[in-house]
């Protein structure tokens, strides 16, 4: 069997869902999804040249050649790794279908047969749609209400460290973080997450990675809120996106350790260790980070350091599914949970499900597609719904175990961009 193809397809969604698409001489195609990026398609159809007339069943070695052709434009991390996991995923999907066997078979079986998600809550009522630069954006599948303020969103950023006003006409209160954790526990979610770093009236400035004593407080004041309102059943994380210094965080994971946190994540900026180490040693309550690290090489000094409670390596950005798998292995061996990142259609997810289904330090898996009206539309081939009542239930079928809903794709696809060719 020899690869003929690497075909892509983008939908606008709440990212970019990039879809890779495998094809090979034996009419067996694979499918697979990238994490978003600026310039990701040009990127996979590079690739694309050295995987013409290659045995797909390869999909190591492949793994390799892709990582090493690319090395001069940074073999240990970047954008690359994006186009290749996804390319990798979809490689596994021809694999599995050529043998007949779901992909969790192939990465050693399944310790499980449903995989616990975790809701990604955002900032209580909040409804983003982001583009490859976290800049937000309003697509036509947005309602008309949202408008305003994804508008002000446009006018005031305030996702990065880099760039962002702190004078904010919204303030995401403990009431709306309540009713909404109410409302997704009441969906049968066991673990939900949401944003701690939303505008509030205490900010005083966004590029110092400073927190007031104020703004302290309101944290604390939204977690006791979530708290309050899904009892000791649920567990409960939020999400600081690296924003703040050492010091600061301490004190903050200090003040929230009375709430029994699943994980605090990305409390500082992931590029060092030394730090996230004087941050998690500090503190009772877990920490969480691994979505912007790339392929088990760069989980292994924060895991020999002790500067990860809970790994959460992204599967459509690390170096595709095997390398999952490695990294999983390596948390396992210092007995360290995995709580994949995911902001991907069903089909990352349910890639990512595979793994998780077939690692044994698996702990939570990330739905980020909340806000998608037509998240569980994107595929065909699932026995009902893709997540019910909390939990994926693993496919058994070839393969990733479903296909793209072409029909649908179509509907939201990006218009710049090919789709599979045409």
């Amino acid at each position: 069997m020899k690869i003929t193809d690497v075909r892509t397809a983008v939908v606008e969604a709440n990212y970019d869902w990039t879809f890779v698409r495998v094809y090979t001489d034996e009419d067996i195609t694979g499918l697979g999804e990238s994490f978003v990026a600026p310039g990701l398609t040009a990127i996979i159809g590079d690739f694309k040249r050295l995987l013409i007339g290659e045995d797909p069943r390869n999909v190591d070695r492949l793994f390799s050649k892709m990582r090493w052709a690319a090395s001069g434009a940074g073999s240990m991390g970047g954008i690359v790794y994006n186009a290749i996991s996804g390319i990798e995923a979809a490689l596994w999907d021809v694999v599995g279908k050529y043998y007949e066997a779901p992909i969790y078979r192939l990465l050693g079986g399944k310790y499980r047969d449903r995989v616990r998600i975790y809701a990604d809550c955002h900032a209580g009522e909040a409804l983003e749609a982001l583009d490859a630069l976290m800049i937000a954006r309003h697509p036509g599948w947005l309602p008309e209400e949202a408008a305003a303020a994804i508008s002000a969103e446009i006018n005031h950023p305030v996702h990065g460290r880099a760039f962002g006003e702190a004078a904010t006409d919204e303030v995401f209160t403990p009431e709306m973080y309540a009713n909404r954790a109410c409302e997704v526990a009441g969906m049968g979610f066991t673990a939900i997450k949401f944003d701690l770093d939303v505008p509030n009236p205490h900010t005083l400035d966004t590029h110092s990675g400073t927190l007031t004593h104020a703004e302290v407080k309101f944290m604390v004041s939204l977690a006791e809120a979530v708290r309050e309102a899904v009892g000791d059943t649920v567990d409960v994380a939020f999400d600081l996106h690296w924003r703040y210094n050492v010091s600061d965080s301490q004190r903050l994971a200090y003040e929230l350790e009375p709430y029994g946190l699943m994980w605090l994540e990305d409390p500082v900026p992931p590029e060092n260790v030394e730090a996230m180490c004087r941050v998690t040693q500090s503190t009772k309550t877990p920490i969480s980070s691994g979505e912007n690290l790339y392929m088990r090489y760069g989980f292994r000094e924060a895991l020999e350091k002790g500067a990860l409670d809970i790994a959460a390596p992204d599967f459509q950005k690390t170096g595709g599914l095997l390398e999952a798998r490695k990294i999983a292995d390596m948390a396992d061996a210092h007995y360290v949970a995995v709580a994949p990142h995911c902001i991907a259609s069903p089909v990352g997810t349910i890639a990512s499900a595979h793994v998780a289904a077939a690692v044994p330090n698996f702990l939570a898996l990330e739905w980020h597609g909340m806000s998608v009206p037509f998240w569980e539309d994107m595929v065909v081939g699932f026995d009902g719904p893709v997540i019910e009542d909390g939990f994926i239930r693993v496919p058994e079928k070839p393969g990733l175990g479903v296909e793209l809903n072409e029909e649908v794709a179509r509907r939201y696809a990006r218009k710049n961009e090919p789709f599979f060719g045409e």
